[in-house]
């Protein structure tokens, strides 16, 4: 489905079209986004947190057991990369034969990933597809057609299904766009494998410089690191400022970290050529030699 109102919106669509058996959903809780998704699907059910890793402000991914999840839960809903703290699943929860649920918004069409382990998948555009503005959500189609009688209808994704996501006039330029980056993923780059390839060896580069530097530090650990976004710091809150002043100054913006958990982060998405991660690497190793 091609939707509109945001990787957001479907924090409301996917209980009320999917909590409708026991009413019941598990979530596990990685980082803001599962958190906001959590806090809105309590309205319509009996949602509780499954697992969390709040208590190390989110830089892990919490191990899971099948006995973690509730027999009769609808669906267990997890948030695949966590764009502020740097983390990703490597390996999904063992939920068993219940619907599993992902958001994806910030790996989406980074790496494969086997579609046919979940009950929904979706995603925002915005980070590797396309502009704001577009929302894909894949579903498997014997879950469709339940919908709670008070869902919006633009939020039915059966009656989306059944209009061929026409509805209501799509947001065509974006959904344009999203065609372009599809051809470049398989022709320019060579589909999805080779774009794993690429996003690793991007990754390595920073991760590795992190692991070696006296004077930088990655937040995350190392089993859980995300592909598409590395936060670190210096543990200098001005040394910090420092340094993404002189990152701007040297045409390198947007290194701030998310203000929850202050530091830095350098989100490496899709678009982002190796080239890029070798020249923030070689300023951030000049900062250190200067900053001794």
């Amino acid at each position: 489905l091609f939707l509109q109102g945001g990787a957001s919106a479907q924090f409301s669509a996917i209980p009320l079209n999917f909590m409708n058996g026991s009413g019941k959903a598990d979530y596990i809780i990685t980082g803001q986004w599962a958190k906001k998704a959590f806090a809105e699907a309590q309205k319509y059910g009996d949602v509780v947190a499954a697992a969390s890793s709040a208590d190390k402000t989110f830089t892990y991914i919490p191990k899971t057991k099948p006995e973690d999840f509730r027999e009769d839960a609808d669906y267990v809903y997890i948030c695949m990369n966590n764009t502020i703290y740097g983390t990703v699943y490597k390996e999904l929860p063992p939920v068993g034969d219940k619907v599993l649920i992902a958001d994806v918004s910030s790996c989406a069409l980074s790496e494969p990933l086997d579609i046919s382990k979940f009950g929904m998948v979706y995603f925002g555009a915005q980070k590797n597809v396309a502009p704001a503005g577009l929302v894909v959500a894949i579903i498997r189609e014997d879950l469709l057609g339940n919908a709670r009688d008070i869902t919006p209808v633009m939020m039915n994704y059966k009656i989306q299904a059944d209009a061929d996501s026409l509805y209501n006039t799509p947001p065509c330029w974006t959904i344009y766009i999203c065609k372009l980056v599809l051809e470049w993923i398989k022709n320019d780059i060579g589909g999805l494998e080779k774009m794993k390839e690429r996003n690793e060896k991007k990754a390595a580069i920073l991760y590795n410089f992190l692991d070696n530097s006296k004077l930088f530090k990655g937040t995350v650990v190392a089993e859980d690191r995300s592909l598409m976004n590395v936060p670190f710091v210096i543990g200098d809150d001005e040394l910090e400022k420092k340094f993404i002043s002189e990152a701007e100054q040297n045409g390198f913006v947007n290194l701030k970290g998310h203000r929850t958990v202050g530091g830095m982060r350098a989100s490496i998405y899709n678009a982002m050529p190796i080239e890029g991660v070798e020249k923030l690497v070689e300023f951030m190793a000049k900062f250190e030699e200067e900053n001794k």
